[in-house]
């Protein structure tokens, strides 16, 4: 049985207080929030969850799971603990922890909302520790939750998360930019859902270079000059500029 406090209250330790006690051989000791206060009655009414324990019990390891900025302040509570420190931050340093504390990183590489509950099953989550034998409890935590497990370097998880960024962050600002010129011209955003759903599917069996398509691709000038005129947002047009752009020397390569 592994024994997991939560440190933070946020959407990401939600997510996994919630796989957490529905799995076999993980025991949520507490969740606290980033101060060290005890979870709430009313956030454990919220989330159904009857698992946490209001007491002082220690854990195997504590997960650190709050935004980035807060990462290294939070972690400073916890130097005098001879317990697992992790946090699952994408873009955080492991060495931003204590250096007097055994550390590590539990980083499910998934967007994560509110009231959507995801399938931990298929998220990768990237593991990384000073040693062996934090390395391999952190591998079988992940396990238990997940199919997909990477140990991967800070410096690498670093670079994925910035990938992630674009093809995740970056993407999704370009469904809300379609969904504001949809609405400007009284379309439903819901005609484009299905284009979304094959764009997506077809990265599953071509490489995003042999699945791009487009004005920018074919290079059709007259396409692309009356698109930028129809543009009357002044961000929405530099970043039709911008894209145009580098879809055009993606293709022009020598």
């Amino acid at each position: 049985m592994i024994k997991v406090t939560l440190v933070g209250t946020g959407t990401v330790s939600k997510h996994l207080l919630r796989v957490f006690s529905k799995t076999d051989g993980i025991h949520v000791v507490q969740m606290i929030s980033s101060r060290g206060d005890a979870l709430s009655k009313a956030l454990q009414t919220t989330l159904r969850n009857d698992n946490i324990a209001q007491v002082t019990e220690q854990p195997d390891l504590y997960i650190i799971a709050v935004s980035d900025d807060a990462i290294a302040a939070v972690s400073k509570q916890f130097t005098n603990s001879k317990k697992l420190i992790v946090h699952t931050s994408g873009s955080v340093s492991m060495a931003v922890l204590p250096r007097e504390i055994r550390s590590g990183i539990f980083y499910p590489l998934q967007t994560f909302s509110k009231g959507r509950e995801v399938d931990f099953k298929t998220i990768p989550i990237c593991i990384e520790a000073d040693n062996a034998e934090d390395l391999e409890l952190l591998r079988t935590l992940a396990e238990s939750i997940s199919e997909a497990i990477y140990e991967v370097s800070s410096d690498q998880r670093k670079s994925l998360h910035l990938a992630a960024v674009f093809v995740n962050n970056f993407t999704n600002h370009l469904f809300q930019i379609g969904n504001e010129i949809c609405q400007e011209n009284d379309l439903s955003f819901d005609i484009l859902k299905p284009l979304i759903a094959e764009t997506i599917e077809k990265i599953s069996s071509l490489t995003p270079t042999d699945a791009q398509t487009g004005p920018a691709k074919r290079n059709d000038s007259k396409t692309i000059e009356r698109q930028l005129g129809e543009l009357k947002n002044k961000t929405h047009k530099e970043v039709y500029r911008v894209l145009t752009k580098s879809i055009k020397e993606n293709f022009n390569k020598p």
